[in-house]
Formats: C-alpha cells, structure tokens, sequence
C-alpha cells in the first residue's frame, strides 16, 4: 500500500518526532516512521531521563535554541496532562582555570535566565553529599532539570498522531542514486511516497548514508549506572539534589527519581558502537570507573548498590555540532542528527527549523551544514 503525503520523516526519536509534529502544524501532510518504534531502547532517544539546562559555555547559540524550546515543552506535556519534567536544577562544576563559567553567566544575564554562582565554600554547605575535589566553583540553574526522556518523545508521537500525522513502526530501505527519489520501499514491501524526505535516524544515518555521513557522524557506546541509597535517605532525591556536570571530568549524575536510584554518566566517548547490533550488557571496566567516581565524588554512595545499569550510544559530529542539511545528491532528501549528549532538549527548535528550512523561509545555520562538518573527531560541545 503506498501512502503519499507531502514529507516523510524517517525516525521517530527526539529530532524526528518534533519535525513532523512541527510540519504538521505548519499544514503538510506528514508520515512518520520508525524502524522500532517511538521510544525504544536501542535508540538515542530512549532513555529514562535527559537533562534540561540554558547554559553552554561559549556555545551560546544553542543556549538560545534551549530557551526556545522549554515552552514548547512544558506545552505539550501540559496538553498530554503528563508530569514528565523535574525541576531539579542543574549545577555546572568547574575548576579554577575553567573559563565556561564565566562566559556562561554572560549569557544567562543577556538571556535572562535565573542562575546562582556558587564558591567552593558556598558548594560545600549547599551539597554536602559531595566531595568536590578539584573543583572551586558551580554555576546553578535553579529552574532546570531533567525531562523524562523516553516517555516525552512518545508524547510527542502521539500528539502527532492527534494531529492527523501517518505513524508506523517499519524499515526504510535506504535510497541511493542522484536526483530526487520518488518512494521509499520498507522491509514489508510497503512504498511510502513523499514529496519530501527527511531522516531524522540518529545513529543509524551513517550506516543508511556511509558516503556522506560515514566519517562525519561518530556513534560511541555509552554507559550509565544507577545507584541505591539507604533506606528513607533522601539527601540523593530533588530537592536536595541537583542534576550536576563536571564536564572537565567526563562524568554527569542526575538525582533519584521515581526511585530509580542516583544515576552517574560517563560522558567521554566510548568505542564505536552499532546501535542495532552492538550488545548492550555494561562492563565491569565501566562499572569500576563509576564506583571510583562516587568514592571520589560522593562517598556515602561508595558501596552503595547497583540498582540498574544501561549501555546506550551517542551519536555525535565532529565537534558536536547538529547536522542539518539537504542530501548532497538527492534533491529532495534532508539528513538531520548528531544530536546525541546534548541535543534531546533542543527538539522543539530542530522542528521549527527544518520547517523553516523546507519553507525556503529561512538562511541556513552554516554550523549545520555538511560542508561544516569535519572528518575529525575533536567534541567541543556538551
């Protein structure tokens, strides 16, 4: 059964379902399709938990893009009468000769963004569940936090979906050629017909694209680890505390919630990963690295124990910037990811702007574009 419509967005994760819910309402017919459905576990949108927050250090463009984006957030789950945002705060760590603070500031001030600094002394009576080590200062965004990920993505689907947007759960053989293709064929004989097309696959894009994307965008496995604290200890819970980042140490943690247990992230990037192959047990390595960041870090939590533990991937450009471009060879193909590590709060304003650019209505980010985009691997953003 072939099904026209007037754009097809290939991915229904966090960048794909926020397209097609803004090109909906923009008044195109809209198909959207996802090889495991909305959600789902092997992809970079599946996760419990992502976190919101305004400040970017330098990279004050996407600070913007962030504050764009929180409306239509809280928006749609208002409308989905889902309470899948925590306002935790979120503390950024630095070390003395760190200068993202400062530069941080500058921008929560333009922007008018509530933020608190905090010195090593002011650090250490506001959370004394940490051992702060090397670092002398934070940065707190009071009204942060962290969106229930995998949940949220699946609310935007479904207001899609409510919207009059063609969601199926199918895969997309990948096209190839020059010129513009005329349907895309799945993996149950279907032939989905657009006028436009835009693959939204995260990870999945370089094995779709391998000429294009294949040495441009990077998907590293990724592993995170959740852990329990004693019984009736809330000090671990919101509001107590807050999600935090030490970007310099390659580590993040988020606070309990919903009793999954406090999480710890290792952000530097892993080894390549194949998001559909790739075995998602952790490592004992990994596990090791963790439980030496909580002595460090957070000793109380030292032997506490391991209530869940999730290999995931990022899936990354060159320095962590998006890509969002049309096809080299196929006019009427879009490729739109590498958002992984920081891009799931950006959703909103990806839509809008894949919109805007299938409008014509709009000058390309030049940050976007492929010819931006560096066969090196050296992430400058988080």
């Amino acid at each position: 059964m072939s099904r026209a419509s007037d754009v097809a967005v290939i991915g229904a994760g966090v960048f794909g379902a926020w397209t097609a819910l803004q090109l909906r309402r923009s008044g195109r017919s809209v198909t959207l399709v996802d090889a495991f459905g909305a959600g789902n576990t092997r992809s970079s949108s599946g996760g419990a938990t992502r976190v919101f927050r305004i400040g970017y250090g330098r990279e004050a463009f996407y600070s913007g893009w962030a504050q764009r984006s929180f409306s239509p957030w809280l928006d749609l789950f208002r409308d989905a009468r889902q309470e899948l945002f925590t306002r935790t705060g979120v503390l950024w760590m630095a070390r003395a000769d760190d200068p993202s603070p400062d530069v941080t500031i500058e921008t929560l001030r333009r922007l008018r963004v509530p933020f608190e600094t905090l010195d090593r002394t002011q650090l250490e009576q506001r959370y004394p569940q940490f051992t702060f080590g090397p670092i002398t200062r934070g940065v707190l965004e009071p009204d942060a936090g962290v969106f229930m990920a995998r949940r949220a993505v699946q609310a935007v689907v479904r207001q899609a979906v409510k919207q009059s947007v063609d969601y199926r759960v199918a895969a997309v053989r990948p096209p190839n050629g020059n010129g513009s293709i005329d349907a895309l064929v799945t993996s149950d004989g279907d032939r989905i017909t657009a006028g436009t097309y835009v693959f939204a696959c995260g990870p999945w894009l370089p094995k779709l694209f391998p000429a294009v994307l294949g040495d441009r965008l990077h998907s590293t496995r990724q592993e995170v680890f959740f852990f329990g604290s004693e019984a009736g200890d809330r000090q671990f819970a919101p509001p107590a505390m807050p999600a935090w980042m030490d970007l310099a140490g390659g580590v993040y943690g988020l606070p309990d919630l919903e009793g999954r247990g406090f999480k710890v992230g290792l952000d530097h990037h892993g080894p390549p990963f194949d998001p559909e192959l790739g075995e998602r047990l952790v490592s004992e390595d990994a596990l090791q690295v963790a439980r030496l960041i909580l002595a460090r870090r957070v000793p109380a939590l030292e032997t506490a124990p391991l209530l869940e533990a999730h290999v995931c991937q990022y899936s990354n450009s060159w320095n962590g910037d998006f890509v969002i471009d049309r096809h080299p060879d196929l006019d009427n193909v879009w490729l739109v990811g590498g958002g992984s590590g920081h891009g799931f709060k950006h959703g909103p304003a990806v839509g809008e702007y894949v919109t805007a650019q299938l409008d014509g209505r709009a000058t390309p980010e030049a940050r976007f574009t492929l010819a931006a985009h560096r066969r090196s691997h050296e992430r400058r953003i988080f």
